[in-house]
């Protein structure tokens, strides 16, 4: 099915032409109907999966249509849970846009306020924001709402993951009672659907449409994963020598804290291999130069925490290393989401310690299956981490 048969106009077609996009999403094709007939929907969508041009095409598609808006107001509020994310989704919004007369712009912490209010003065159409940056913007009377028509939550799951439900309340008693409100989210848990139903349109007689298109605790069919057990004085090491052995042109590593990041940086450069690091404790400025590296391939070996597992679009990235496991088990499928998409092939390597073992048993049960392990030789394990044992019967249960 073409874009246009969706409703979408030419300028859009074209857009996404040029960008190499020939047919929507399975997401796509289901919520851009949705969106461009102003009903509230609730999406299920893992990451890699094209949802961002599921609201945001049918927003721009609307919002063609209508007149130039007054100083400081905005027609469509999409909220992320990171500043990387609000500068992905808007480079999107614009990239889809470039054919017709409007204005997006990201708003986000960790940078000087006075660009975005000097942007916001002629009013913006939609206008991606982080909750903490928006409310500092709301409270210096830099941003109005009374004109907004829509509400978008991005990436909801990790937004209640990160503790930002106060903003999010606090934020939508600022807005208009009427307006569409569309929430996306990799998982769907309680938290989530309790934060989609208590921004509801009271006003509307029927409920939001709810769409789910692939269950949260599946990775890509695409992604090669598996596993090397190793002790965990060895996992720099062992790092280094599958980056070197293996001729890896790209690699984005994961790990769990901020200083773990800095000082595998360190390890890797002492063995010659040129890497940097991404977290919470670094400028906004250099997080945005070191990806901008690694984008280009400039830089080849990226380590980061898990603030940057779904605010990183690489196309073709061939790999995601878990140097830590991750807890809960769906960030493992988010993390591993950075490599394989678009159809594309990619690959998982996680480097597991025997300190890992309940977390793998975890990733193990909702994937359904065993990661394949493998072994390098070189480097023995003093302490062997078990198999998992998926269907596993306690003794006088049958």
């Amino acid at each position: 099915m073409p874009f246009a048969k969706l409703g979408l106009s030419s300028p859009l077609v074209q857009a996404l032409t040029e960008l190499g996009y020939q047919t929507p999403t399975p997401i796509q094709q289901q919520a851009i109907p949705v969106v461009l007939a102003g009903k509230d929907l609730v999406a299920t969508a893992q990451t890699g999966t094209g949802k961002t041009g599921a609201f945001v095409l049918p927003l721009l598609e609307r919002f063609s249509k209508q007149g130039e808006l007054r100083g400081k107001r905005i027609r469509a509020l999409i909220l992320v849970p990171t500043r990387e994310l609000a500068i992905q989704v808007e480079a999107s919004v614009a990239e889809y846009a470039k054919h017709l007369p409007l204005t997006s712009l990201a708003v986000y912490g960790g940078v000087d306020t006075q660009p975005q209010k000097e942007r916001l003065i002629e009013g913006i159409d939609i206008l991606v924001a982080t909750p903490g940056r928006l409310l500092d913007l709301a409270h210096q009377r830099a941003v109005h709402f009374d004109e907004l028509e829509a509400l978008v939550l991005d990436e909801a799951d990790r937004m209640v993951d990160m503790g930002f439900v106060d903003d999010i309340h606090k934020i939508m008693v600022r807005l208009p009672e009427h307006r569409q409100n569309l929430l996306f989210s990799a998982t769907m848990s309680h938290e989530v659907r309790a934060l989609a139903h208590g921004f509801s349109d009271s006003k509307k007689t029927d409920t939001a449409v709810e769409i789910s298109i692939t269950p949260s605790v599946r990775a890509a069919a695409t992604i090669e994963q598996w596993l090397i057990t190793v002790d965990k004085d060895n996992k720099s090491a062992l790092l280094s020598h599958l980056i070197n052995e293996q001729q890896w042109d790209q690699a984005l590593i994961f790990v769990e804290k901020k200083h773990s990041a800095a000082k595998l940086v360190a390890q890797l450069e002492k063995r010659g291999i040129k890497a940097d690091s991404i977290h919470g404790g670094r400028s906004q400025a250099m997080r945005e130069t070191v990806l901008g590296q690694f984008k280009s391939g400039e830089l080849k070996y990226l380590v980061a925490t898990g603030v940057a597992a779904r605010g990183l679009d690489i196309d073709e990235l061939s790999r995601v290393v878990n140097y830590d496991l991750p807890f809960p088990p769906e960030e493992y499928i988010h993390r591993i989401g950075r490599t394989g998409r678009a159809s594309a092939s990619g690959e998982a390597i996680s480097l597991v310690d025997i300190s890992d073992f309940k977390n793998l048993c975890a990733i193990e049960k909702r994937l359904n299956s065993v990661i394949e392990r493998r072994e390098i030789e070189g480097f023995p394990v003093r302490k062997e981490v078990p198999v998992s044992k998926l269907n596993h019967v306690k003794k006088g249960k049958r």
